[in-house]
């Protein structure tokens, strides 16, 4: 295998196909690996451009971290690509408790050692934006500072309370902090940027339009040499490597080899409790999705929760279009419902959402199962690394960039019944009003 332009590893699974995605757009032939990929797996894919390895860091504490990541930077560490991306959300989720980017650069440390590393979060494609050090989102029609954002600054599990990317990062790592500005993207050329660069472990780029993005490429395609440059952000850091090669001539988008096709059926399954999500489920059922609440019982009453299954399997014969949730936005009282139920069934605290996502993982796989469905729908981060994680599928590629951060897949497998699969998976934030629709619809002449 020729020299990997990337390698990356995606903190939660909906922004694993995100990066992948980004890298699609530019002719980039990226396969998102579900596990370590063994060598007979990897001479299946000879040729690729970029691979990737999608995780659960983002939930979990130092301890599942560690247990997670090492492996993940050895892995990358010998296949030795151009670029290493520690791929986060582009709303910086994190603490110092759960998913710490901190914590994960500082085991990144043991494994890419050389210099400093870039840290990238904004993505204007996305409506992501970092200025001055400080960064923004987009919610509907307006653009949120991160500690006033509607959604992240009320999220569930890390909220949001500082904007300052390096102040929010330096309670999770001693590494120092520094910050390359969008008035240095203004006036500074790639080369004067890097010799003028803070002499920190970490140095976040600002970026707030095209070219801010395009000087930031630049600079990170300059940075490229023969030891691997570590590289920590969004799924800006797949833009940004794109725009680089683009500009050198050394990507030639082409047409994509598989596309998807019509679909009878479709099932979605919604972890989420974003307000976004909210919006898309409401969408989903006045464009004729046959909507299903889950009851908080069925996480603990294996009776109750067979004749559940029966019931979706039912409707979707008769639907042909199924959607179950386990809330509607961030106030829906089934939150603090399901919490205590757990709670009282003896779940701790910090493993109440593995214990959802694997029970959500378990009923999608007993689904796909006993039916013929060729299409479904994970909406939430967490979510959808814990459901495919129960899936019998170890590579995804883009067959359908329905929106943007959000394509539907092809998935890969060893098993006739999974490989062909196809599977779009979301996080709270991404999709649009009509993603459910919309990857129902892909395909469709």
């Amino acid at each position: 295998m020729s020299r990997l332009t990337l390698g990356f590893y995606g903190d939660d699974f909906t922004g694993s196909t995100d990066a992948m995605e980004a890298l699609d757009q530019y002719g980039l032939k990226t396969i998102l690996f579900l596990r370590i990929p063994d060598k007979e797996m990897l001479a299946r894919f000879e040729g690729v451009d970029c691979i990737g390895v999608a995780g659960t860091a983002r939930a979990k504490g130092k301890v599942g971290m560690k247990a997670e990541l090492e492996p993940v930077f050895s892995f990358l560490q010998e296949m030795n690509p151009y670029f290493v991306h520690y791929k986060v959300c582009s709303t910086f989720d994190s603490s110092p408790e759960t998913g710490s980017i901190g914590f994960a650069s500082d085991l990144a440390r043991q494994y890419f050692m050389t210099g400093s590393y870039p840290l990238l979060v904004a993505a204007p494609k996305l409506g992501r934006f970092t200025v001055f050090g400080s960064h923004f989102a987009k919610f509907k029609e307006g653009v949120y500072r991160l500690d006033q954002h509607p959604v992240m600054s009320k999220h569930p599990v890390t909220p949001m309370n500082e904007a300052n990317l390096a102040t929010h990062l330096q309670k999770q790592t001693k590494q120092t902090i520094g910050n390359v500005t969008v008035q240095s993207l203004d006036s500074q050329s790639a080369a004067t940027i890097i010799e003028e660069e803070p002499e920190s472990d970490i140095v976040v780029y600002d970026a707030l339009q095209a070219s801010h993005m395009e000087k930031v490429s630049e600079v990170l395609w300059a940075k490229r040499k023969e030891e691997t440059q570590f590289l920590l952000g969004s799924s800006g850091v797949e833009y940004a490597i794109g725009d680089a090669m683009k500009r050198e001539g050394l990507v030639d988008r082409k047409e994509r080899e598989k596309k998807s096709t019509q679909v009878d059926q479709i099932f979605a399954v919604s972890g989420s409790v974003s307000e976004v999500t909210k919006s898309q489920l409401i969408a989903a059922e006045e464009a004729g999705f046959h909507s299903i609440k889950i009851s908080v019982d069925l996480f603990t009453d294996e009776q109750k929760a067979e004749a559940f299954l029966r019931e979706i399997m039912e409707q979707l014969e008769s639907k042909k279009k199924v959607v179950i949730y386990t809330a509607k936005g961030a106030d829906d009282p089934a939150i603090q419902e399901t919490r205590d139920h757990l709670a009282q069934a003896g779940i701790e605290k910090e493993n109440i959402g593995i214990y959802i996502g694997e029970k959500l993982g378990a009923w999608t796989k007993h689904i796909l199962d006993h039916t013929n469905l060729r299409r479904v729908i994970i909406s939430g981060g967490d979510t959808s690394g814990f459901v495919t994680s129960n899936l019998d599928i170890y590579g995804l590629e883009v067959l359908d960039s329905v929106a943007p951060g959000a394509p539907l897949c092809l998935g890969y497998s060893e098993s006739a019944k999974y490989d062909g699969l196809e599977i779009a998976l979301k996080s709270g934030q991404l999709g649009g009003e009509h993603f459910f629709e919309k990857v129902y619809q892909s395909g469709a002449k």
